[in-house]
C-alpha cells in the first residue's frame, strides 16, 4: 500500500505538469494567432494619430531627460550619494518596500483568486473595496489610517494595551505602503487568475489534485506573467509613496523617512541630494521594468 501511495503520488504530479504544459501551449498558440491577427490589422499611423502621440511621448521623456541633463551636469552628484541622508533613505525603502511585497504577496493572491473565481452582491462589493485605495487620494489614505490605527484612532486602545504603536513608526510606513500599494498586484493577479482556462483546472481536480497541488503546479505558472507584472507595480508604487507615508508615518530620518520623503526634505536645503535621490529611484524604476521586460520575453521564447 504504502508504494501504491507514493505510485499515485507521482502519477498525479505527473497529469499536474502535463495538464500545466498542455496549458502553456494552449495560451501561446492564442497569443500568436491574436499577433498575427493585430500585425494584419495595423496600418502605418496618419498624421492626426502622429502628432498628438508624439506630443504626448515627449511630454513624458522631456521631464526625465532634464533630470538626467540636470544631474550629468552636477560635478558633486556622485559625492551626494554618499551622504547619510541619501545612504539612510535608501536602506529605509528597499527594508520597507520588500516588506510591503512579501506581505502583500501572502495575503493578496489568496484574495485575488477570490475575487476572480466567486461571484455575488459580497464579491463585488469586494472588488469596489480593493479599488478605492487606487483612487483614493493619498493623503486622505494616510489620515484614515492615523485616525483608525493612531493613539487616539478607534483601534488606539486595544493597540496601546497590547502594547503596540504604529503611528510614525517603521511599520506605519510598511502600512501605507501596503493600503496603496496592494490593490495594484489584487488587480493584476485577478486579470492572470481569470485568464487560467478552467478546463484545465477541472481535468487537475479530476486527476485527484489537492487545492494546493492545484493552486501551486497550475493555477500559478500559467497565471505568472500577471503575478508578476502585479508584484512590480506594487513593488515600484511602495516605492514612489509619499501622502499615506507622511501623514501617518511623518518624517524622520533613519526610522520613517523614504526616499520619496527625503528628496523633499533635502529639496530645502540640499539640491543635489535631492537630485541624487531622484536619479536613484528612476533608476530603481527603470532597472525593476526592464528585468521583467526580458523575464517576458525569455518566458515568450520558451514557449515557442
Amino acid at each position: 500500500m504504502p508504494g501504491g501511495s507514493q505510485d499515485e503520488g507521482t502519477h498525479v504530479f505527473g497529469q499536474l505538469v502535463h495538464f500545466g504544459a498542455m496549458a502553456a501551449a494552449s495560451l501561446n498558440r492564442a497569443q500568436r494567432t491574436a499577433q498575427a491577427e493585430t500585425h494584419s490589422a495595423m496600418r502605418p499611423p496618419g498624421m492626426p494619430s502622429s502628432i498628438p502621440a508624439a506630443l504626448l511621448a515627449a511630454f513624458l521623456a522631456l521631464p526625465l531627460l532634464g533630470l538626467l541633463i540636470r544631474a550629468g551636469g552636477n560635478s558633486n552628484l556622485a559625492g551626494s550619494l554618499t551622504k547619510p541622508i541619501v545612504i539612510e533613505a535608501l536602506k529605509l525603502s528597499l527594508i520597507a518596500t520588500a516588506a510591503v511585497l512579501v506581505i502583500t504577496l501572502a495575503l493578496g493572491s489568496p484574495l485575488a483568486l477570490l475575487l476572480a473565481r466567486r461571484r455575488g452582491p459580497m464579491i463585488g462589493a469586494l472588488d469596489t473595496l480593493v479599488d478605492l485605495p487606487i483612487v483614493l487620494p493619498p493623503a486622505v489614505a494616510g489620515l484614515a489610517l492615523l485616525l483608525t490605527l493612531g493613539r487616539r484612532g478607534v483601534l488606539g486602545g486595544p493597540l496601546q494595551a497590547l502594547g503596540l504603536e504604529l503611528p510614525f513608526t517603521t511599520a506605519a510606513v510598511v502600512l501605507a505602503g501596503i493600503f496603496v500599494a496592494a490593490p495594484f498586484y489584487i488587480r493584476a493577479a485577478r486579470s492572470g487568475f481569470l485568464a487560467v482556462p478552467r478546463e484545465i483546472e477541472d481535468a487537475a481536480k479530476v486527476e485527484g489534485a489537492s487545492g494546493w497541488q492545484l493552486f501551486r503546479h497550475v493555477t500559478v505558472p500559467l497565471a505568472a506573467p500577471s503575478l508578476l507584472g502585479g508584484a512590480v507595480l506594487c513593488w515600484a508604487r511602495a516605492l514612489g509613496e509619499f501622502g499615506a507615508t507622511i501623514m501617518f508615518a511623518g518624517s524622520f530620518p533613519g526610522r520613517t523617512q523614504t526616499m520619496p520623503l527625503a528628496i523633499y526634505a533635502a529639496l530645502e536645503s540640499d539640491t543635489d541630494a535631492a537630485i541624487g535621490l531622484s536619479v536613484l529611484l528612476l533608476g530603481l524604476s527603470f532597472l525593476m521594468l526592464l528585468l521583467f521586460r526580458r523575464w517576458l520575453r525569455g518566458t515568450a521564447d520558451a514557449r515557442l
